[in-house]
């Protein structure tokens, strides 16, 4: 910036201080150098004329508002510098931010690179451990199948030779025996030949003797009864003598006879068991002494609850528990026993409610089947009273149990049934007329509709047993894994270990797979795990292998569908709605 000052109207004399300020920060120019060696020589020009400068400036009016100008134009390019020198410095720190942002975004897109390589090669191993676990158990399969074979064929091998052996031995005994047979045809034709006088002459003497006696003996008989005769024709006392004996003795064996058969049938109602009776609780003597540790574990049964280990749909079972609660305060109220009949396919937990509601409510319990009735003939009435008399006999009351009961309770005006097996029927439905304090009849039948319309009037409650749901499905997998695999494995004694997998998991799934399937074919199914722990070279049950037996038998389940006539099929309907879930 120039200063133009007007001093006595000639601004042409006024002095410039860029002049100044230029002649102040121009340096001096060294000395040209003489190549002669001349002395040094100082210009001042610029001094001078410096000089002259400052005393115009002096002799200026307007040399103090210069000076304050000068001073106010440093001042504020100062300020402007330091302004300059703040943005800068703001500038910086924003650069510092915005770098530190991106620093952060960078550090941010490395960890989500980091994280997202450490999965993939999270990925890769789990990948790479799964290929080799399936390789593992490729070989595994192939080892074992390899090590059956093996086998097989070394069964084989010592099944050929055993029983080469064994032709062989044949083979050797027949013709030694044929050797001795022969042997011994001759030496005992060359011995009859030789003893043939001999042994003609001793049949002779025995002839003889033998007629003797008989001549004797006939004429002692004869003697004796013409005497006794002749003593009971001339003594009339001793001819009623004797005819009283005969009458005492006849009297005697008859009342014998007739006393043994009520004793018989006394101790068989009290202490025996009927033959119709396949399976009781209630205690017996002459089966105590048959089967005494049995008995004792009988004994020592304690009171359990009637739904215990018996897996059913929440509805089925509210409406059981309240059966149990009814059957409970009878007994204790000492009231009349509702007979109950339980339908649905088999293996759906009949037989087992039975037993467990026997022993809930303190009642010895009897299992009977329909099938061992008809068989019986005529029989079968006098066997189906023996069973009643023995039920009324029971102490404790009695539950009695007719498993598959429309064998022999069938229709009697549309069924073909035999004149024995209805009469056998009528016997029942005699001693079924009334409610009972002593015992209560439960029944349990696959095609109840096949009941006699007089059987049905017996019946007081129905109770429908159908196919497993999925959650009561999955639930008896839990349970027949604990108690077939998992409580076997954790005992010391047994050979069986369980590979390490999420055995809910497997049980939910295996649940899934199972649809239609009965609780009984599911407990099957438990044990064909522990037979395949078993049959495993180190007795290892794995993951595959229980998969392995699911399969399996949903295979025989399906099969056995089709196995099945149509008769079946309708009569099995409800099963089949049942076991949708």
């Amino acid at each position: 910036m120039s200063w133009i000052f007007g001093m006595g109207g000639n601004n042409s004399e006024s002095p410039n201080l860029e002049n100044i300020d230029n002649v102040s920060d121009k340096k001096p120019s060294p000395p040209p150098s003489s190549s002669s060696g001349e002395a040094y020589k100082f210009d001042s020009s610029a001094l001078e004329r410096a000089a002259k400068a400052a005393k115009e400036l002096e002799k200026s009016k307007h040399a103090k508002e210069a000076l304050d100008l000068a001073k106010l134009q440093e001042t504020t390019k100062q300020i402007e510098y330091q302004t300059k020198i703040k943005e800068y410095e703001i500038h910086l720190e924003q650069v510092r931010v915005e770098q530190k942002r991106v620093d952060a975004e960078e550090r941010k897109k490395l960890l989500a690179e980091e994280t997202k390589q450490h999965q993939l090669r999270s990925q890769y191993q789990d990948q790479l451990a799964r290929k080799r676990y399936e390789d593992q158990l490729q070989q595994q399969r192939a080892s074992n199948e390899e090590n059956l074979r093996r086998q097989e064929e070394s069964v084989a091998k010592q099944e050929s030779m055993k029983k080469a052996t064994i032709e062989h031995e044949i083979e050797m005994k027949s013709k030694l025996d044929a050797k001795k047979s022969e042997a011994k045809a001759l030496a005992r034709a060359k011995a009859e030949r030789e003893n043939h006088d001999l042994t003609m002459e001793q049949l002779k003497l025995k002839a003889s003797e033998h007629r003797q006696t008989v001549l004797e003996s006939i004429k002692t008989a004869g003697s004796i009864f013409g005497s006794g005769a002749n003593a009971l024709l001339s003594d009339w006392d001793k001819t009623l003598m004797a005819a009283g004996g005969l009458s005492l003795l006849a009297l005697g064996i008859y009342s014998a006879k007739g006393f043994t058969g009520v004793t018989a049938k006394y101790v068989e109602s009290r202490l025996g068991k009927p033959s119709l009776v396949r399976e009781t609780s209630r205690f017996s003597l002459l089966e105590s002494v048959r089967h005494p540790i049995l008995t004792f574990k009988e004994l020592r049964t304690k009171k359990s609850s009637a739904l215990k280990d018996v897996i059913l749909p929440p509805k089925l079972e509210s409406r059981l528990g309240d059966v149990a609660i009814a059957t409970l305060n009878t007994k204790k109220n000492r009231g009349m026993y509702r007979n109950i009949l339980m339908y649905g396919p088999p293996g759906t937990g009949k037989t087992l409610f039975a037993k467990k509601l026997a022993m809930h409510s303190g009642m010895d319990y009897a299992i009977l089947t329909g099938g061992d009735v008809a068989p019986l003939g005529k029989d079968g009435v006098t066997e189906m009273h023996k069973v009643f008399d023995w039920a009324t006999n029971s102490r404790k009351g009695l539950l009695l149990f007719v498993d598959e009961a429309d064998a022999f309770l069938r229709k009697r005006s549309s069924e073909l049934i035999s004149e024995n097996l209805r009469a056998t029927l009528n016997a029942f439905l005699y001693r079924t007329g009334d409610q009972s304090n002593k015992f209560m009849l439960v029944l349990a039948s696959n095609t109840p509709e096949q009941f006699d319309w007089a059987v049905n009037d017996r019946l007081d409650e129905m109770v429908e047993f159908g196919l497993p749901g999925k959650e009561e499905r999955e639930r008896l997998m839990m349970l027949y894994f604990d108690k077939y695999v998992l409580t076997p494995a954790s005992q010391s004694k047994v050979k069986l270990n369980i590979e390490k997998f999420d055995y809910s998991a497997l049980c939910k799934q295996m649940a899934e797979m199972t649809a239609g399937m009965s609780g009984r074919e599911i407990a099957k199914l438990g044990v064909a795990w522990q037979a395949a722990g078993y049959t495993s070279e180190d007795g290892l049950l794995t993951k595959a292998m229980v998969i392995s037996r699911c399969e399996d038998a949903i295979k025989q389940h399906k099969q056995k569908m089709e196995w099945m006539s149509e008769k079946e099929k309708n009569d099995s309907r409800y099963t089949r709605q049942n076991s949708i879930n």
